[in-house]
């Protein structure tokens, strides 16, 4: 046994084992927090999740309550109404060993780039890390969720014969992403977010380092007790190339994605990991035709809903390096055929449930 704390501490920073180790999941109710818990719940940790309200709690209590195995002491909540308000997590962060920052906007359309994206996702960040700064000094690492959108650089496009990785950023300006559309504000909020934990650690100097997590569009199945009438964007991504909905598959906006076990497993690893960092979290590139090919492979009941790949040409598109992510982490990145067909059976069986 004293091996094993050994590890740990050797890892973490912590004397504790994993057992006794709480971590904050900051936005606890989302599609990725899920995945987060699954794999902090599997490698034996306990966790506090801040939700907006007792309500949301209780949806969480139930997804993850097969972990709990009556002990309800390992999932436990605070309740953070506005994540951009000051001092928001002050209270939430006391006497936990580790942060998981995954809460921030993930929108296209808003009515106001600066109050509905930008400040959210930066103020939710310097927030927390402030919090942790006077309120927890105990925390050796912070993990925070950023986003393939801080590294890839939207006016460029499919940029084929480009690769991205972890070196890159989204070369945006504060201007652009203030007057510009939706998504390149929400591609600026995630590179703002970013840069300002990183520009926090340089500056401050506090106690902890931070790792960022870089995934492009996640895909996988929902364990966040979802609905189709409230799918994320990610899954209504897939689910309308399923129900009918669309006729053709239509160019590939984001060609290139993670499956959110991937990106679960990955935050784990980062907190775990023995220096922080930045870590792209991706498979490989896709596209919606070869999307469209799987399901009616792995759900021949939609088959007839599937829209034609033949209407929608295939695009030589940019390439991903994930090389460092693979072994800093220890990651093995799960294919597109079986993301595609997991992310398709869960929505399936949210059809199921609906009817």
């Amino acid at each position: 046994m004293s091996s094993i704390v050994d590890k740990v501490s050797e890892l973490t920073g912590s004397s504790k084992p994993k057992s006794s180790q709480l971590i904050l999941v900051t936005g606890a109710s989302g599609f990725v927090a899920a995945h987060v818990l699954n794999s902090l719940f599997k490698e034996g940790y306990k966790v506090r999740g801040t939700v907006r309200s007792e309500a949301t709690a209780n949806k969480v209590r139930k997804t993850h309550g097969h972990h709990l195995k009556g002990d309800d002491s390992r999932l436990t909540f605070a309740i953070v109404p506005d994540i951009a308000a000051p001092g928001a997590f002050d209270e939430s962060v006391k006497g936990v060993d580790g942060v998981f920052h995954t809460a921030s906007p993930f929108v296209m359309q808003v009515e106001d780039n600066v109050r509905d994206l930008l400040d959210p996702a930066v103020k939710g960040t310097t927030s927390i890390l402030e919090a942790v700064e006077k309120n927890a000094p105990q925390v050796k690492r912070v993990v925070v969720t950023s986003s393939f959108a801080a590294i890839g650089d939207p006016m460029k496009g499919a940029r084929p014969g480009y690769t991205y990785s972890e070196k890159d950023w989204n070369p945006v300006t504060y201007e652009e992403a203030k007057n510009g559309p939706g998504v390149i504000a929400y591609c600026a909020s995630k590179t703002f977010a970013e840069q300002a934990a990183y520009d926090f650690v340089k500056e401050k100097k506090p106690n902890f380092d931070v790792a960022t997590i870089c995934p492009p569009m996640i895909y996988g199945p929902l364990e966040h007790g979802a609905s189709l009438e409230s799918l994320n964007t990610s899954s209504a991504d897939i689910y309308r190339l399923m129900n009918g909905s669309s006729k053709e598959p239509g160019p590939t906006s984001i060609p290139c994605f993670a499956d959110v076990r991937d990106v679960g497993e990955a935050h784990v690893k980062a907190y775990e990991s023995k220096e922080g960092g930045r870590y792209f979290i991706s498979t490989s590139t896709f596209s919606y035709p070869q999307v469209c090919e799987i399901i009616k492979k792995a759900l021949p009941s939609h088959a007839s809903k599937v829209p034609d790949c033949s209407t929608t040409e295939e695009v030589e598109t940019f390439t991903i390096d994930n090389e460092h992510a693979q072994k800093a982490l220890g990651i093995h990145f799960t294919s597109l055929e079986k993301t595609i067909t997991d992310t398709v059976k869960s929505l399936a069986k949210l059809e199921q449930a609906a009817a």
